[in-house]
């Protein structure tokens, strides 16, 4: 799977560490930044993920910060994302299930790390179920 993902300084370390997950599973990953834990704006680096997600020039992404909340929201001002913040399995398992999020957002300071690479796992892993929400899904994207 082709998978975009970008941090600010607050989610580097784990991104770093999931990078290296994906690689080992064999995904093809491209790096949007930050390369440091120097203070940036995580705007210039969620937003370019989630414009080439929505170009179709990757499949999924996958976007850290401190909480995870401001990559979501940012990601999610684009049309054609559905960005899911995740905490624990189930819910990255219900945002691939039931919304068929493209984008993962993750929070460094709000779980540990074993945390972040099984909800990575699962959110890469667990299909979309369709059924009656499909037609209202995509007519968001519209």
């Amino acid at each position: 799977m082709k998978i975009a993902i970008a941090s600010d300084h607050a989610g580097f370390r784990y991104k770093r560490e999931i990078i290296a997950q994906l690689q080992t599973a064999g995904h093809e990953v491209t790096d949007f930044g930050t390369d440091s834990e120097a203070p940036v704006s995580y705007v210039t680096f969620i937003r370019p993920v989630a414009e080439a997600v929505a170009a179709g020039k990757f499949e999924r992404a996958i976007v850290l910060g401190g909480s995870g909340n401001g990559e979501a929201m940012t990601a999610n001002r684009v049309k054609g994302i559905r960005c899911g913040l995740c905490w624990n399995l189930e819910s990255a398992r219900l945002t691939r299930r039931h919304n068929d999020a493209n984008i993962l957002s993750l929070g460094e300071r709000m779980m540990d790390l074993p945390t972040a690479l099984a909800i990575t796992a699962i959110f890469l892993t667990t299909e979309f179920a369709g059924g009656r929400h499909l037609e209202r899904i995509r007519a968001l994207d519209e």
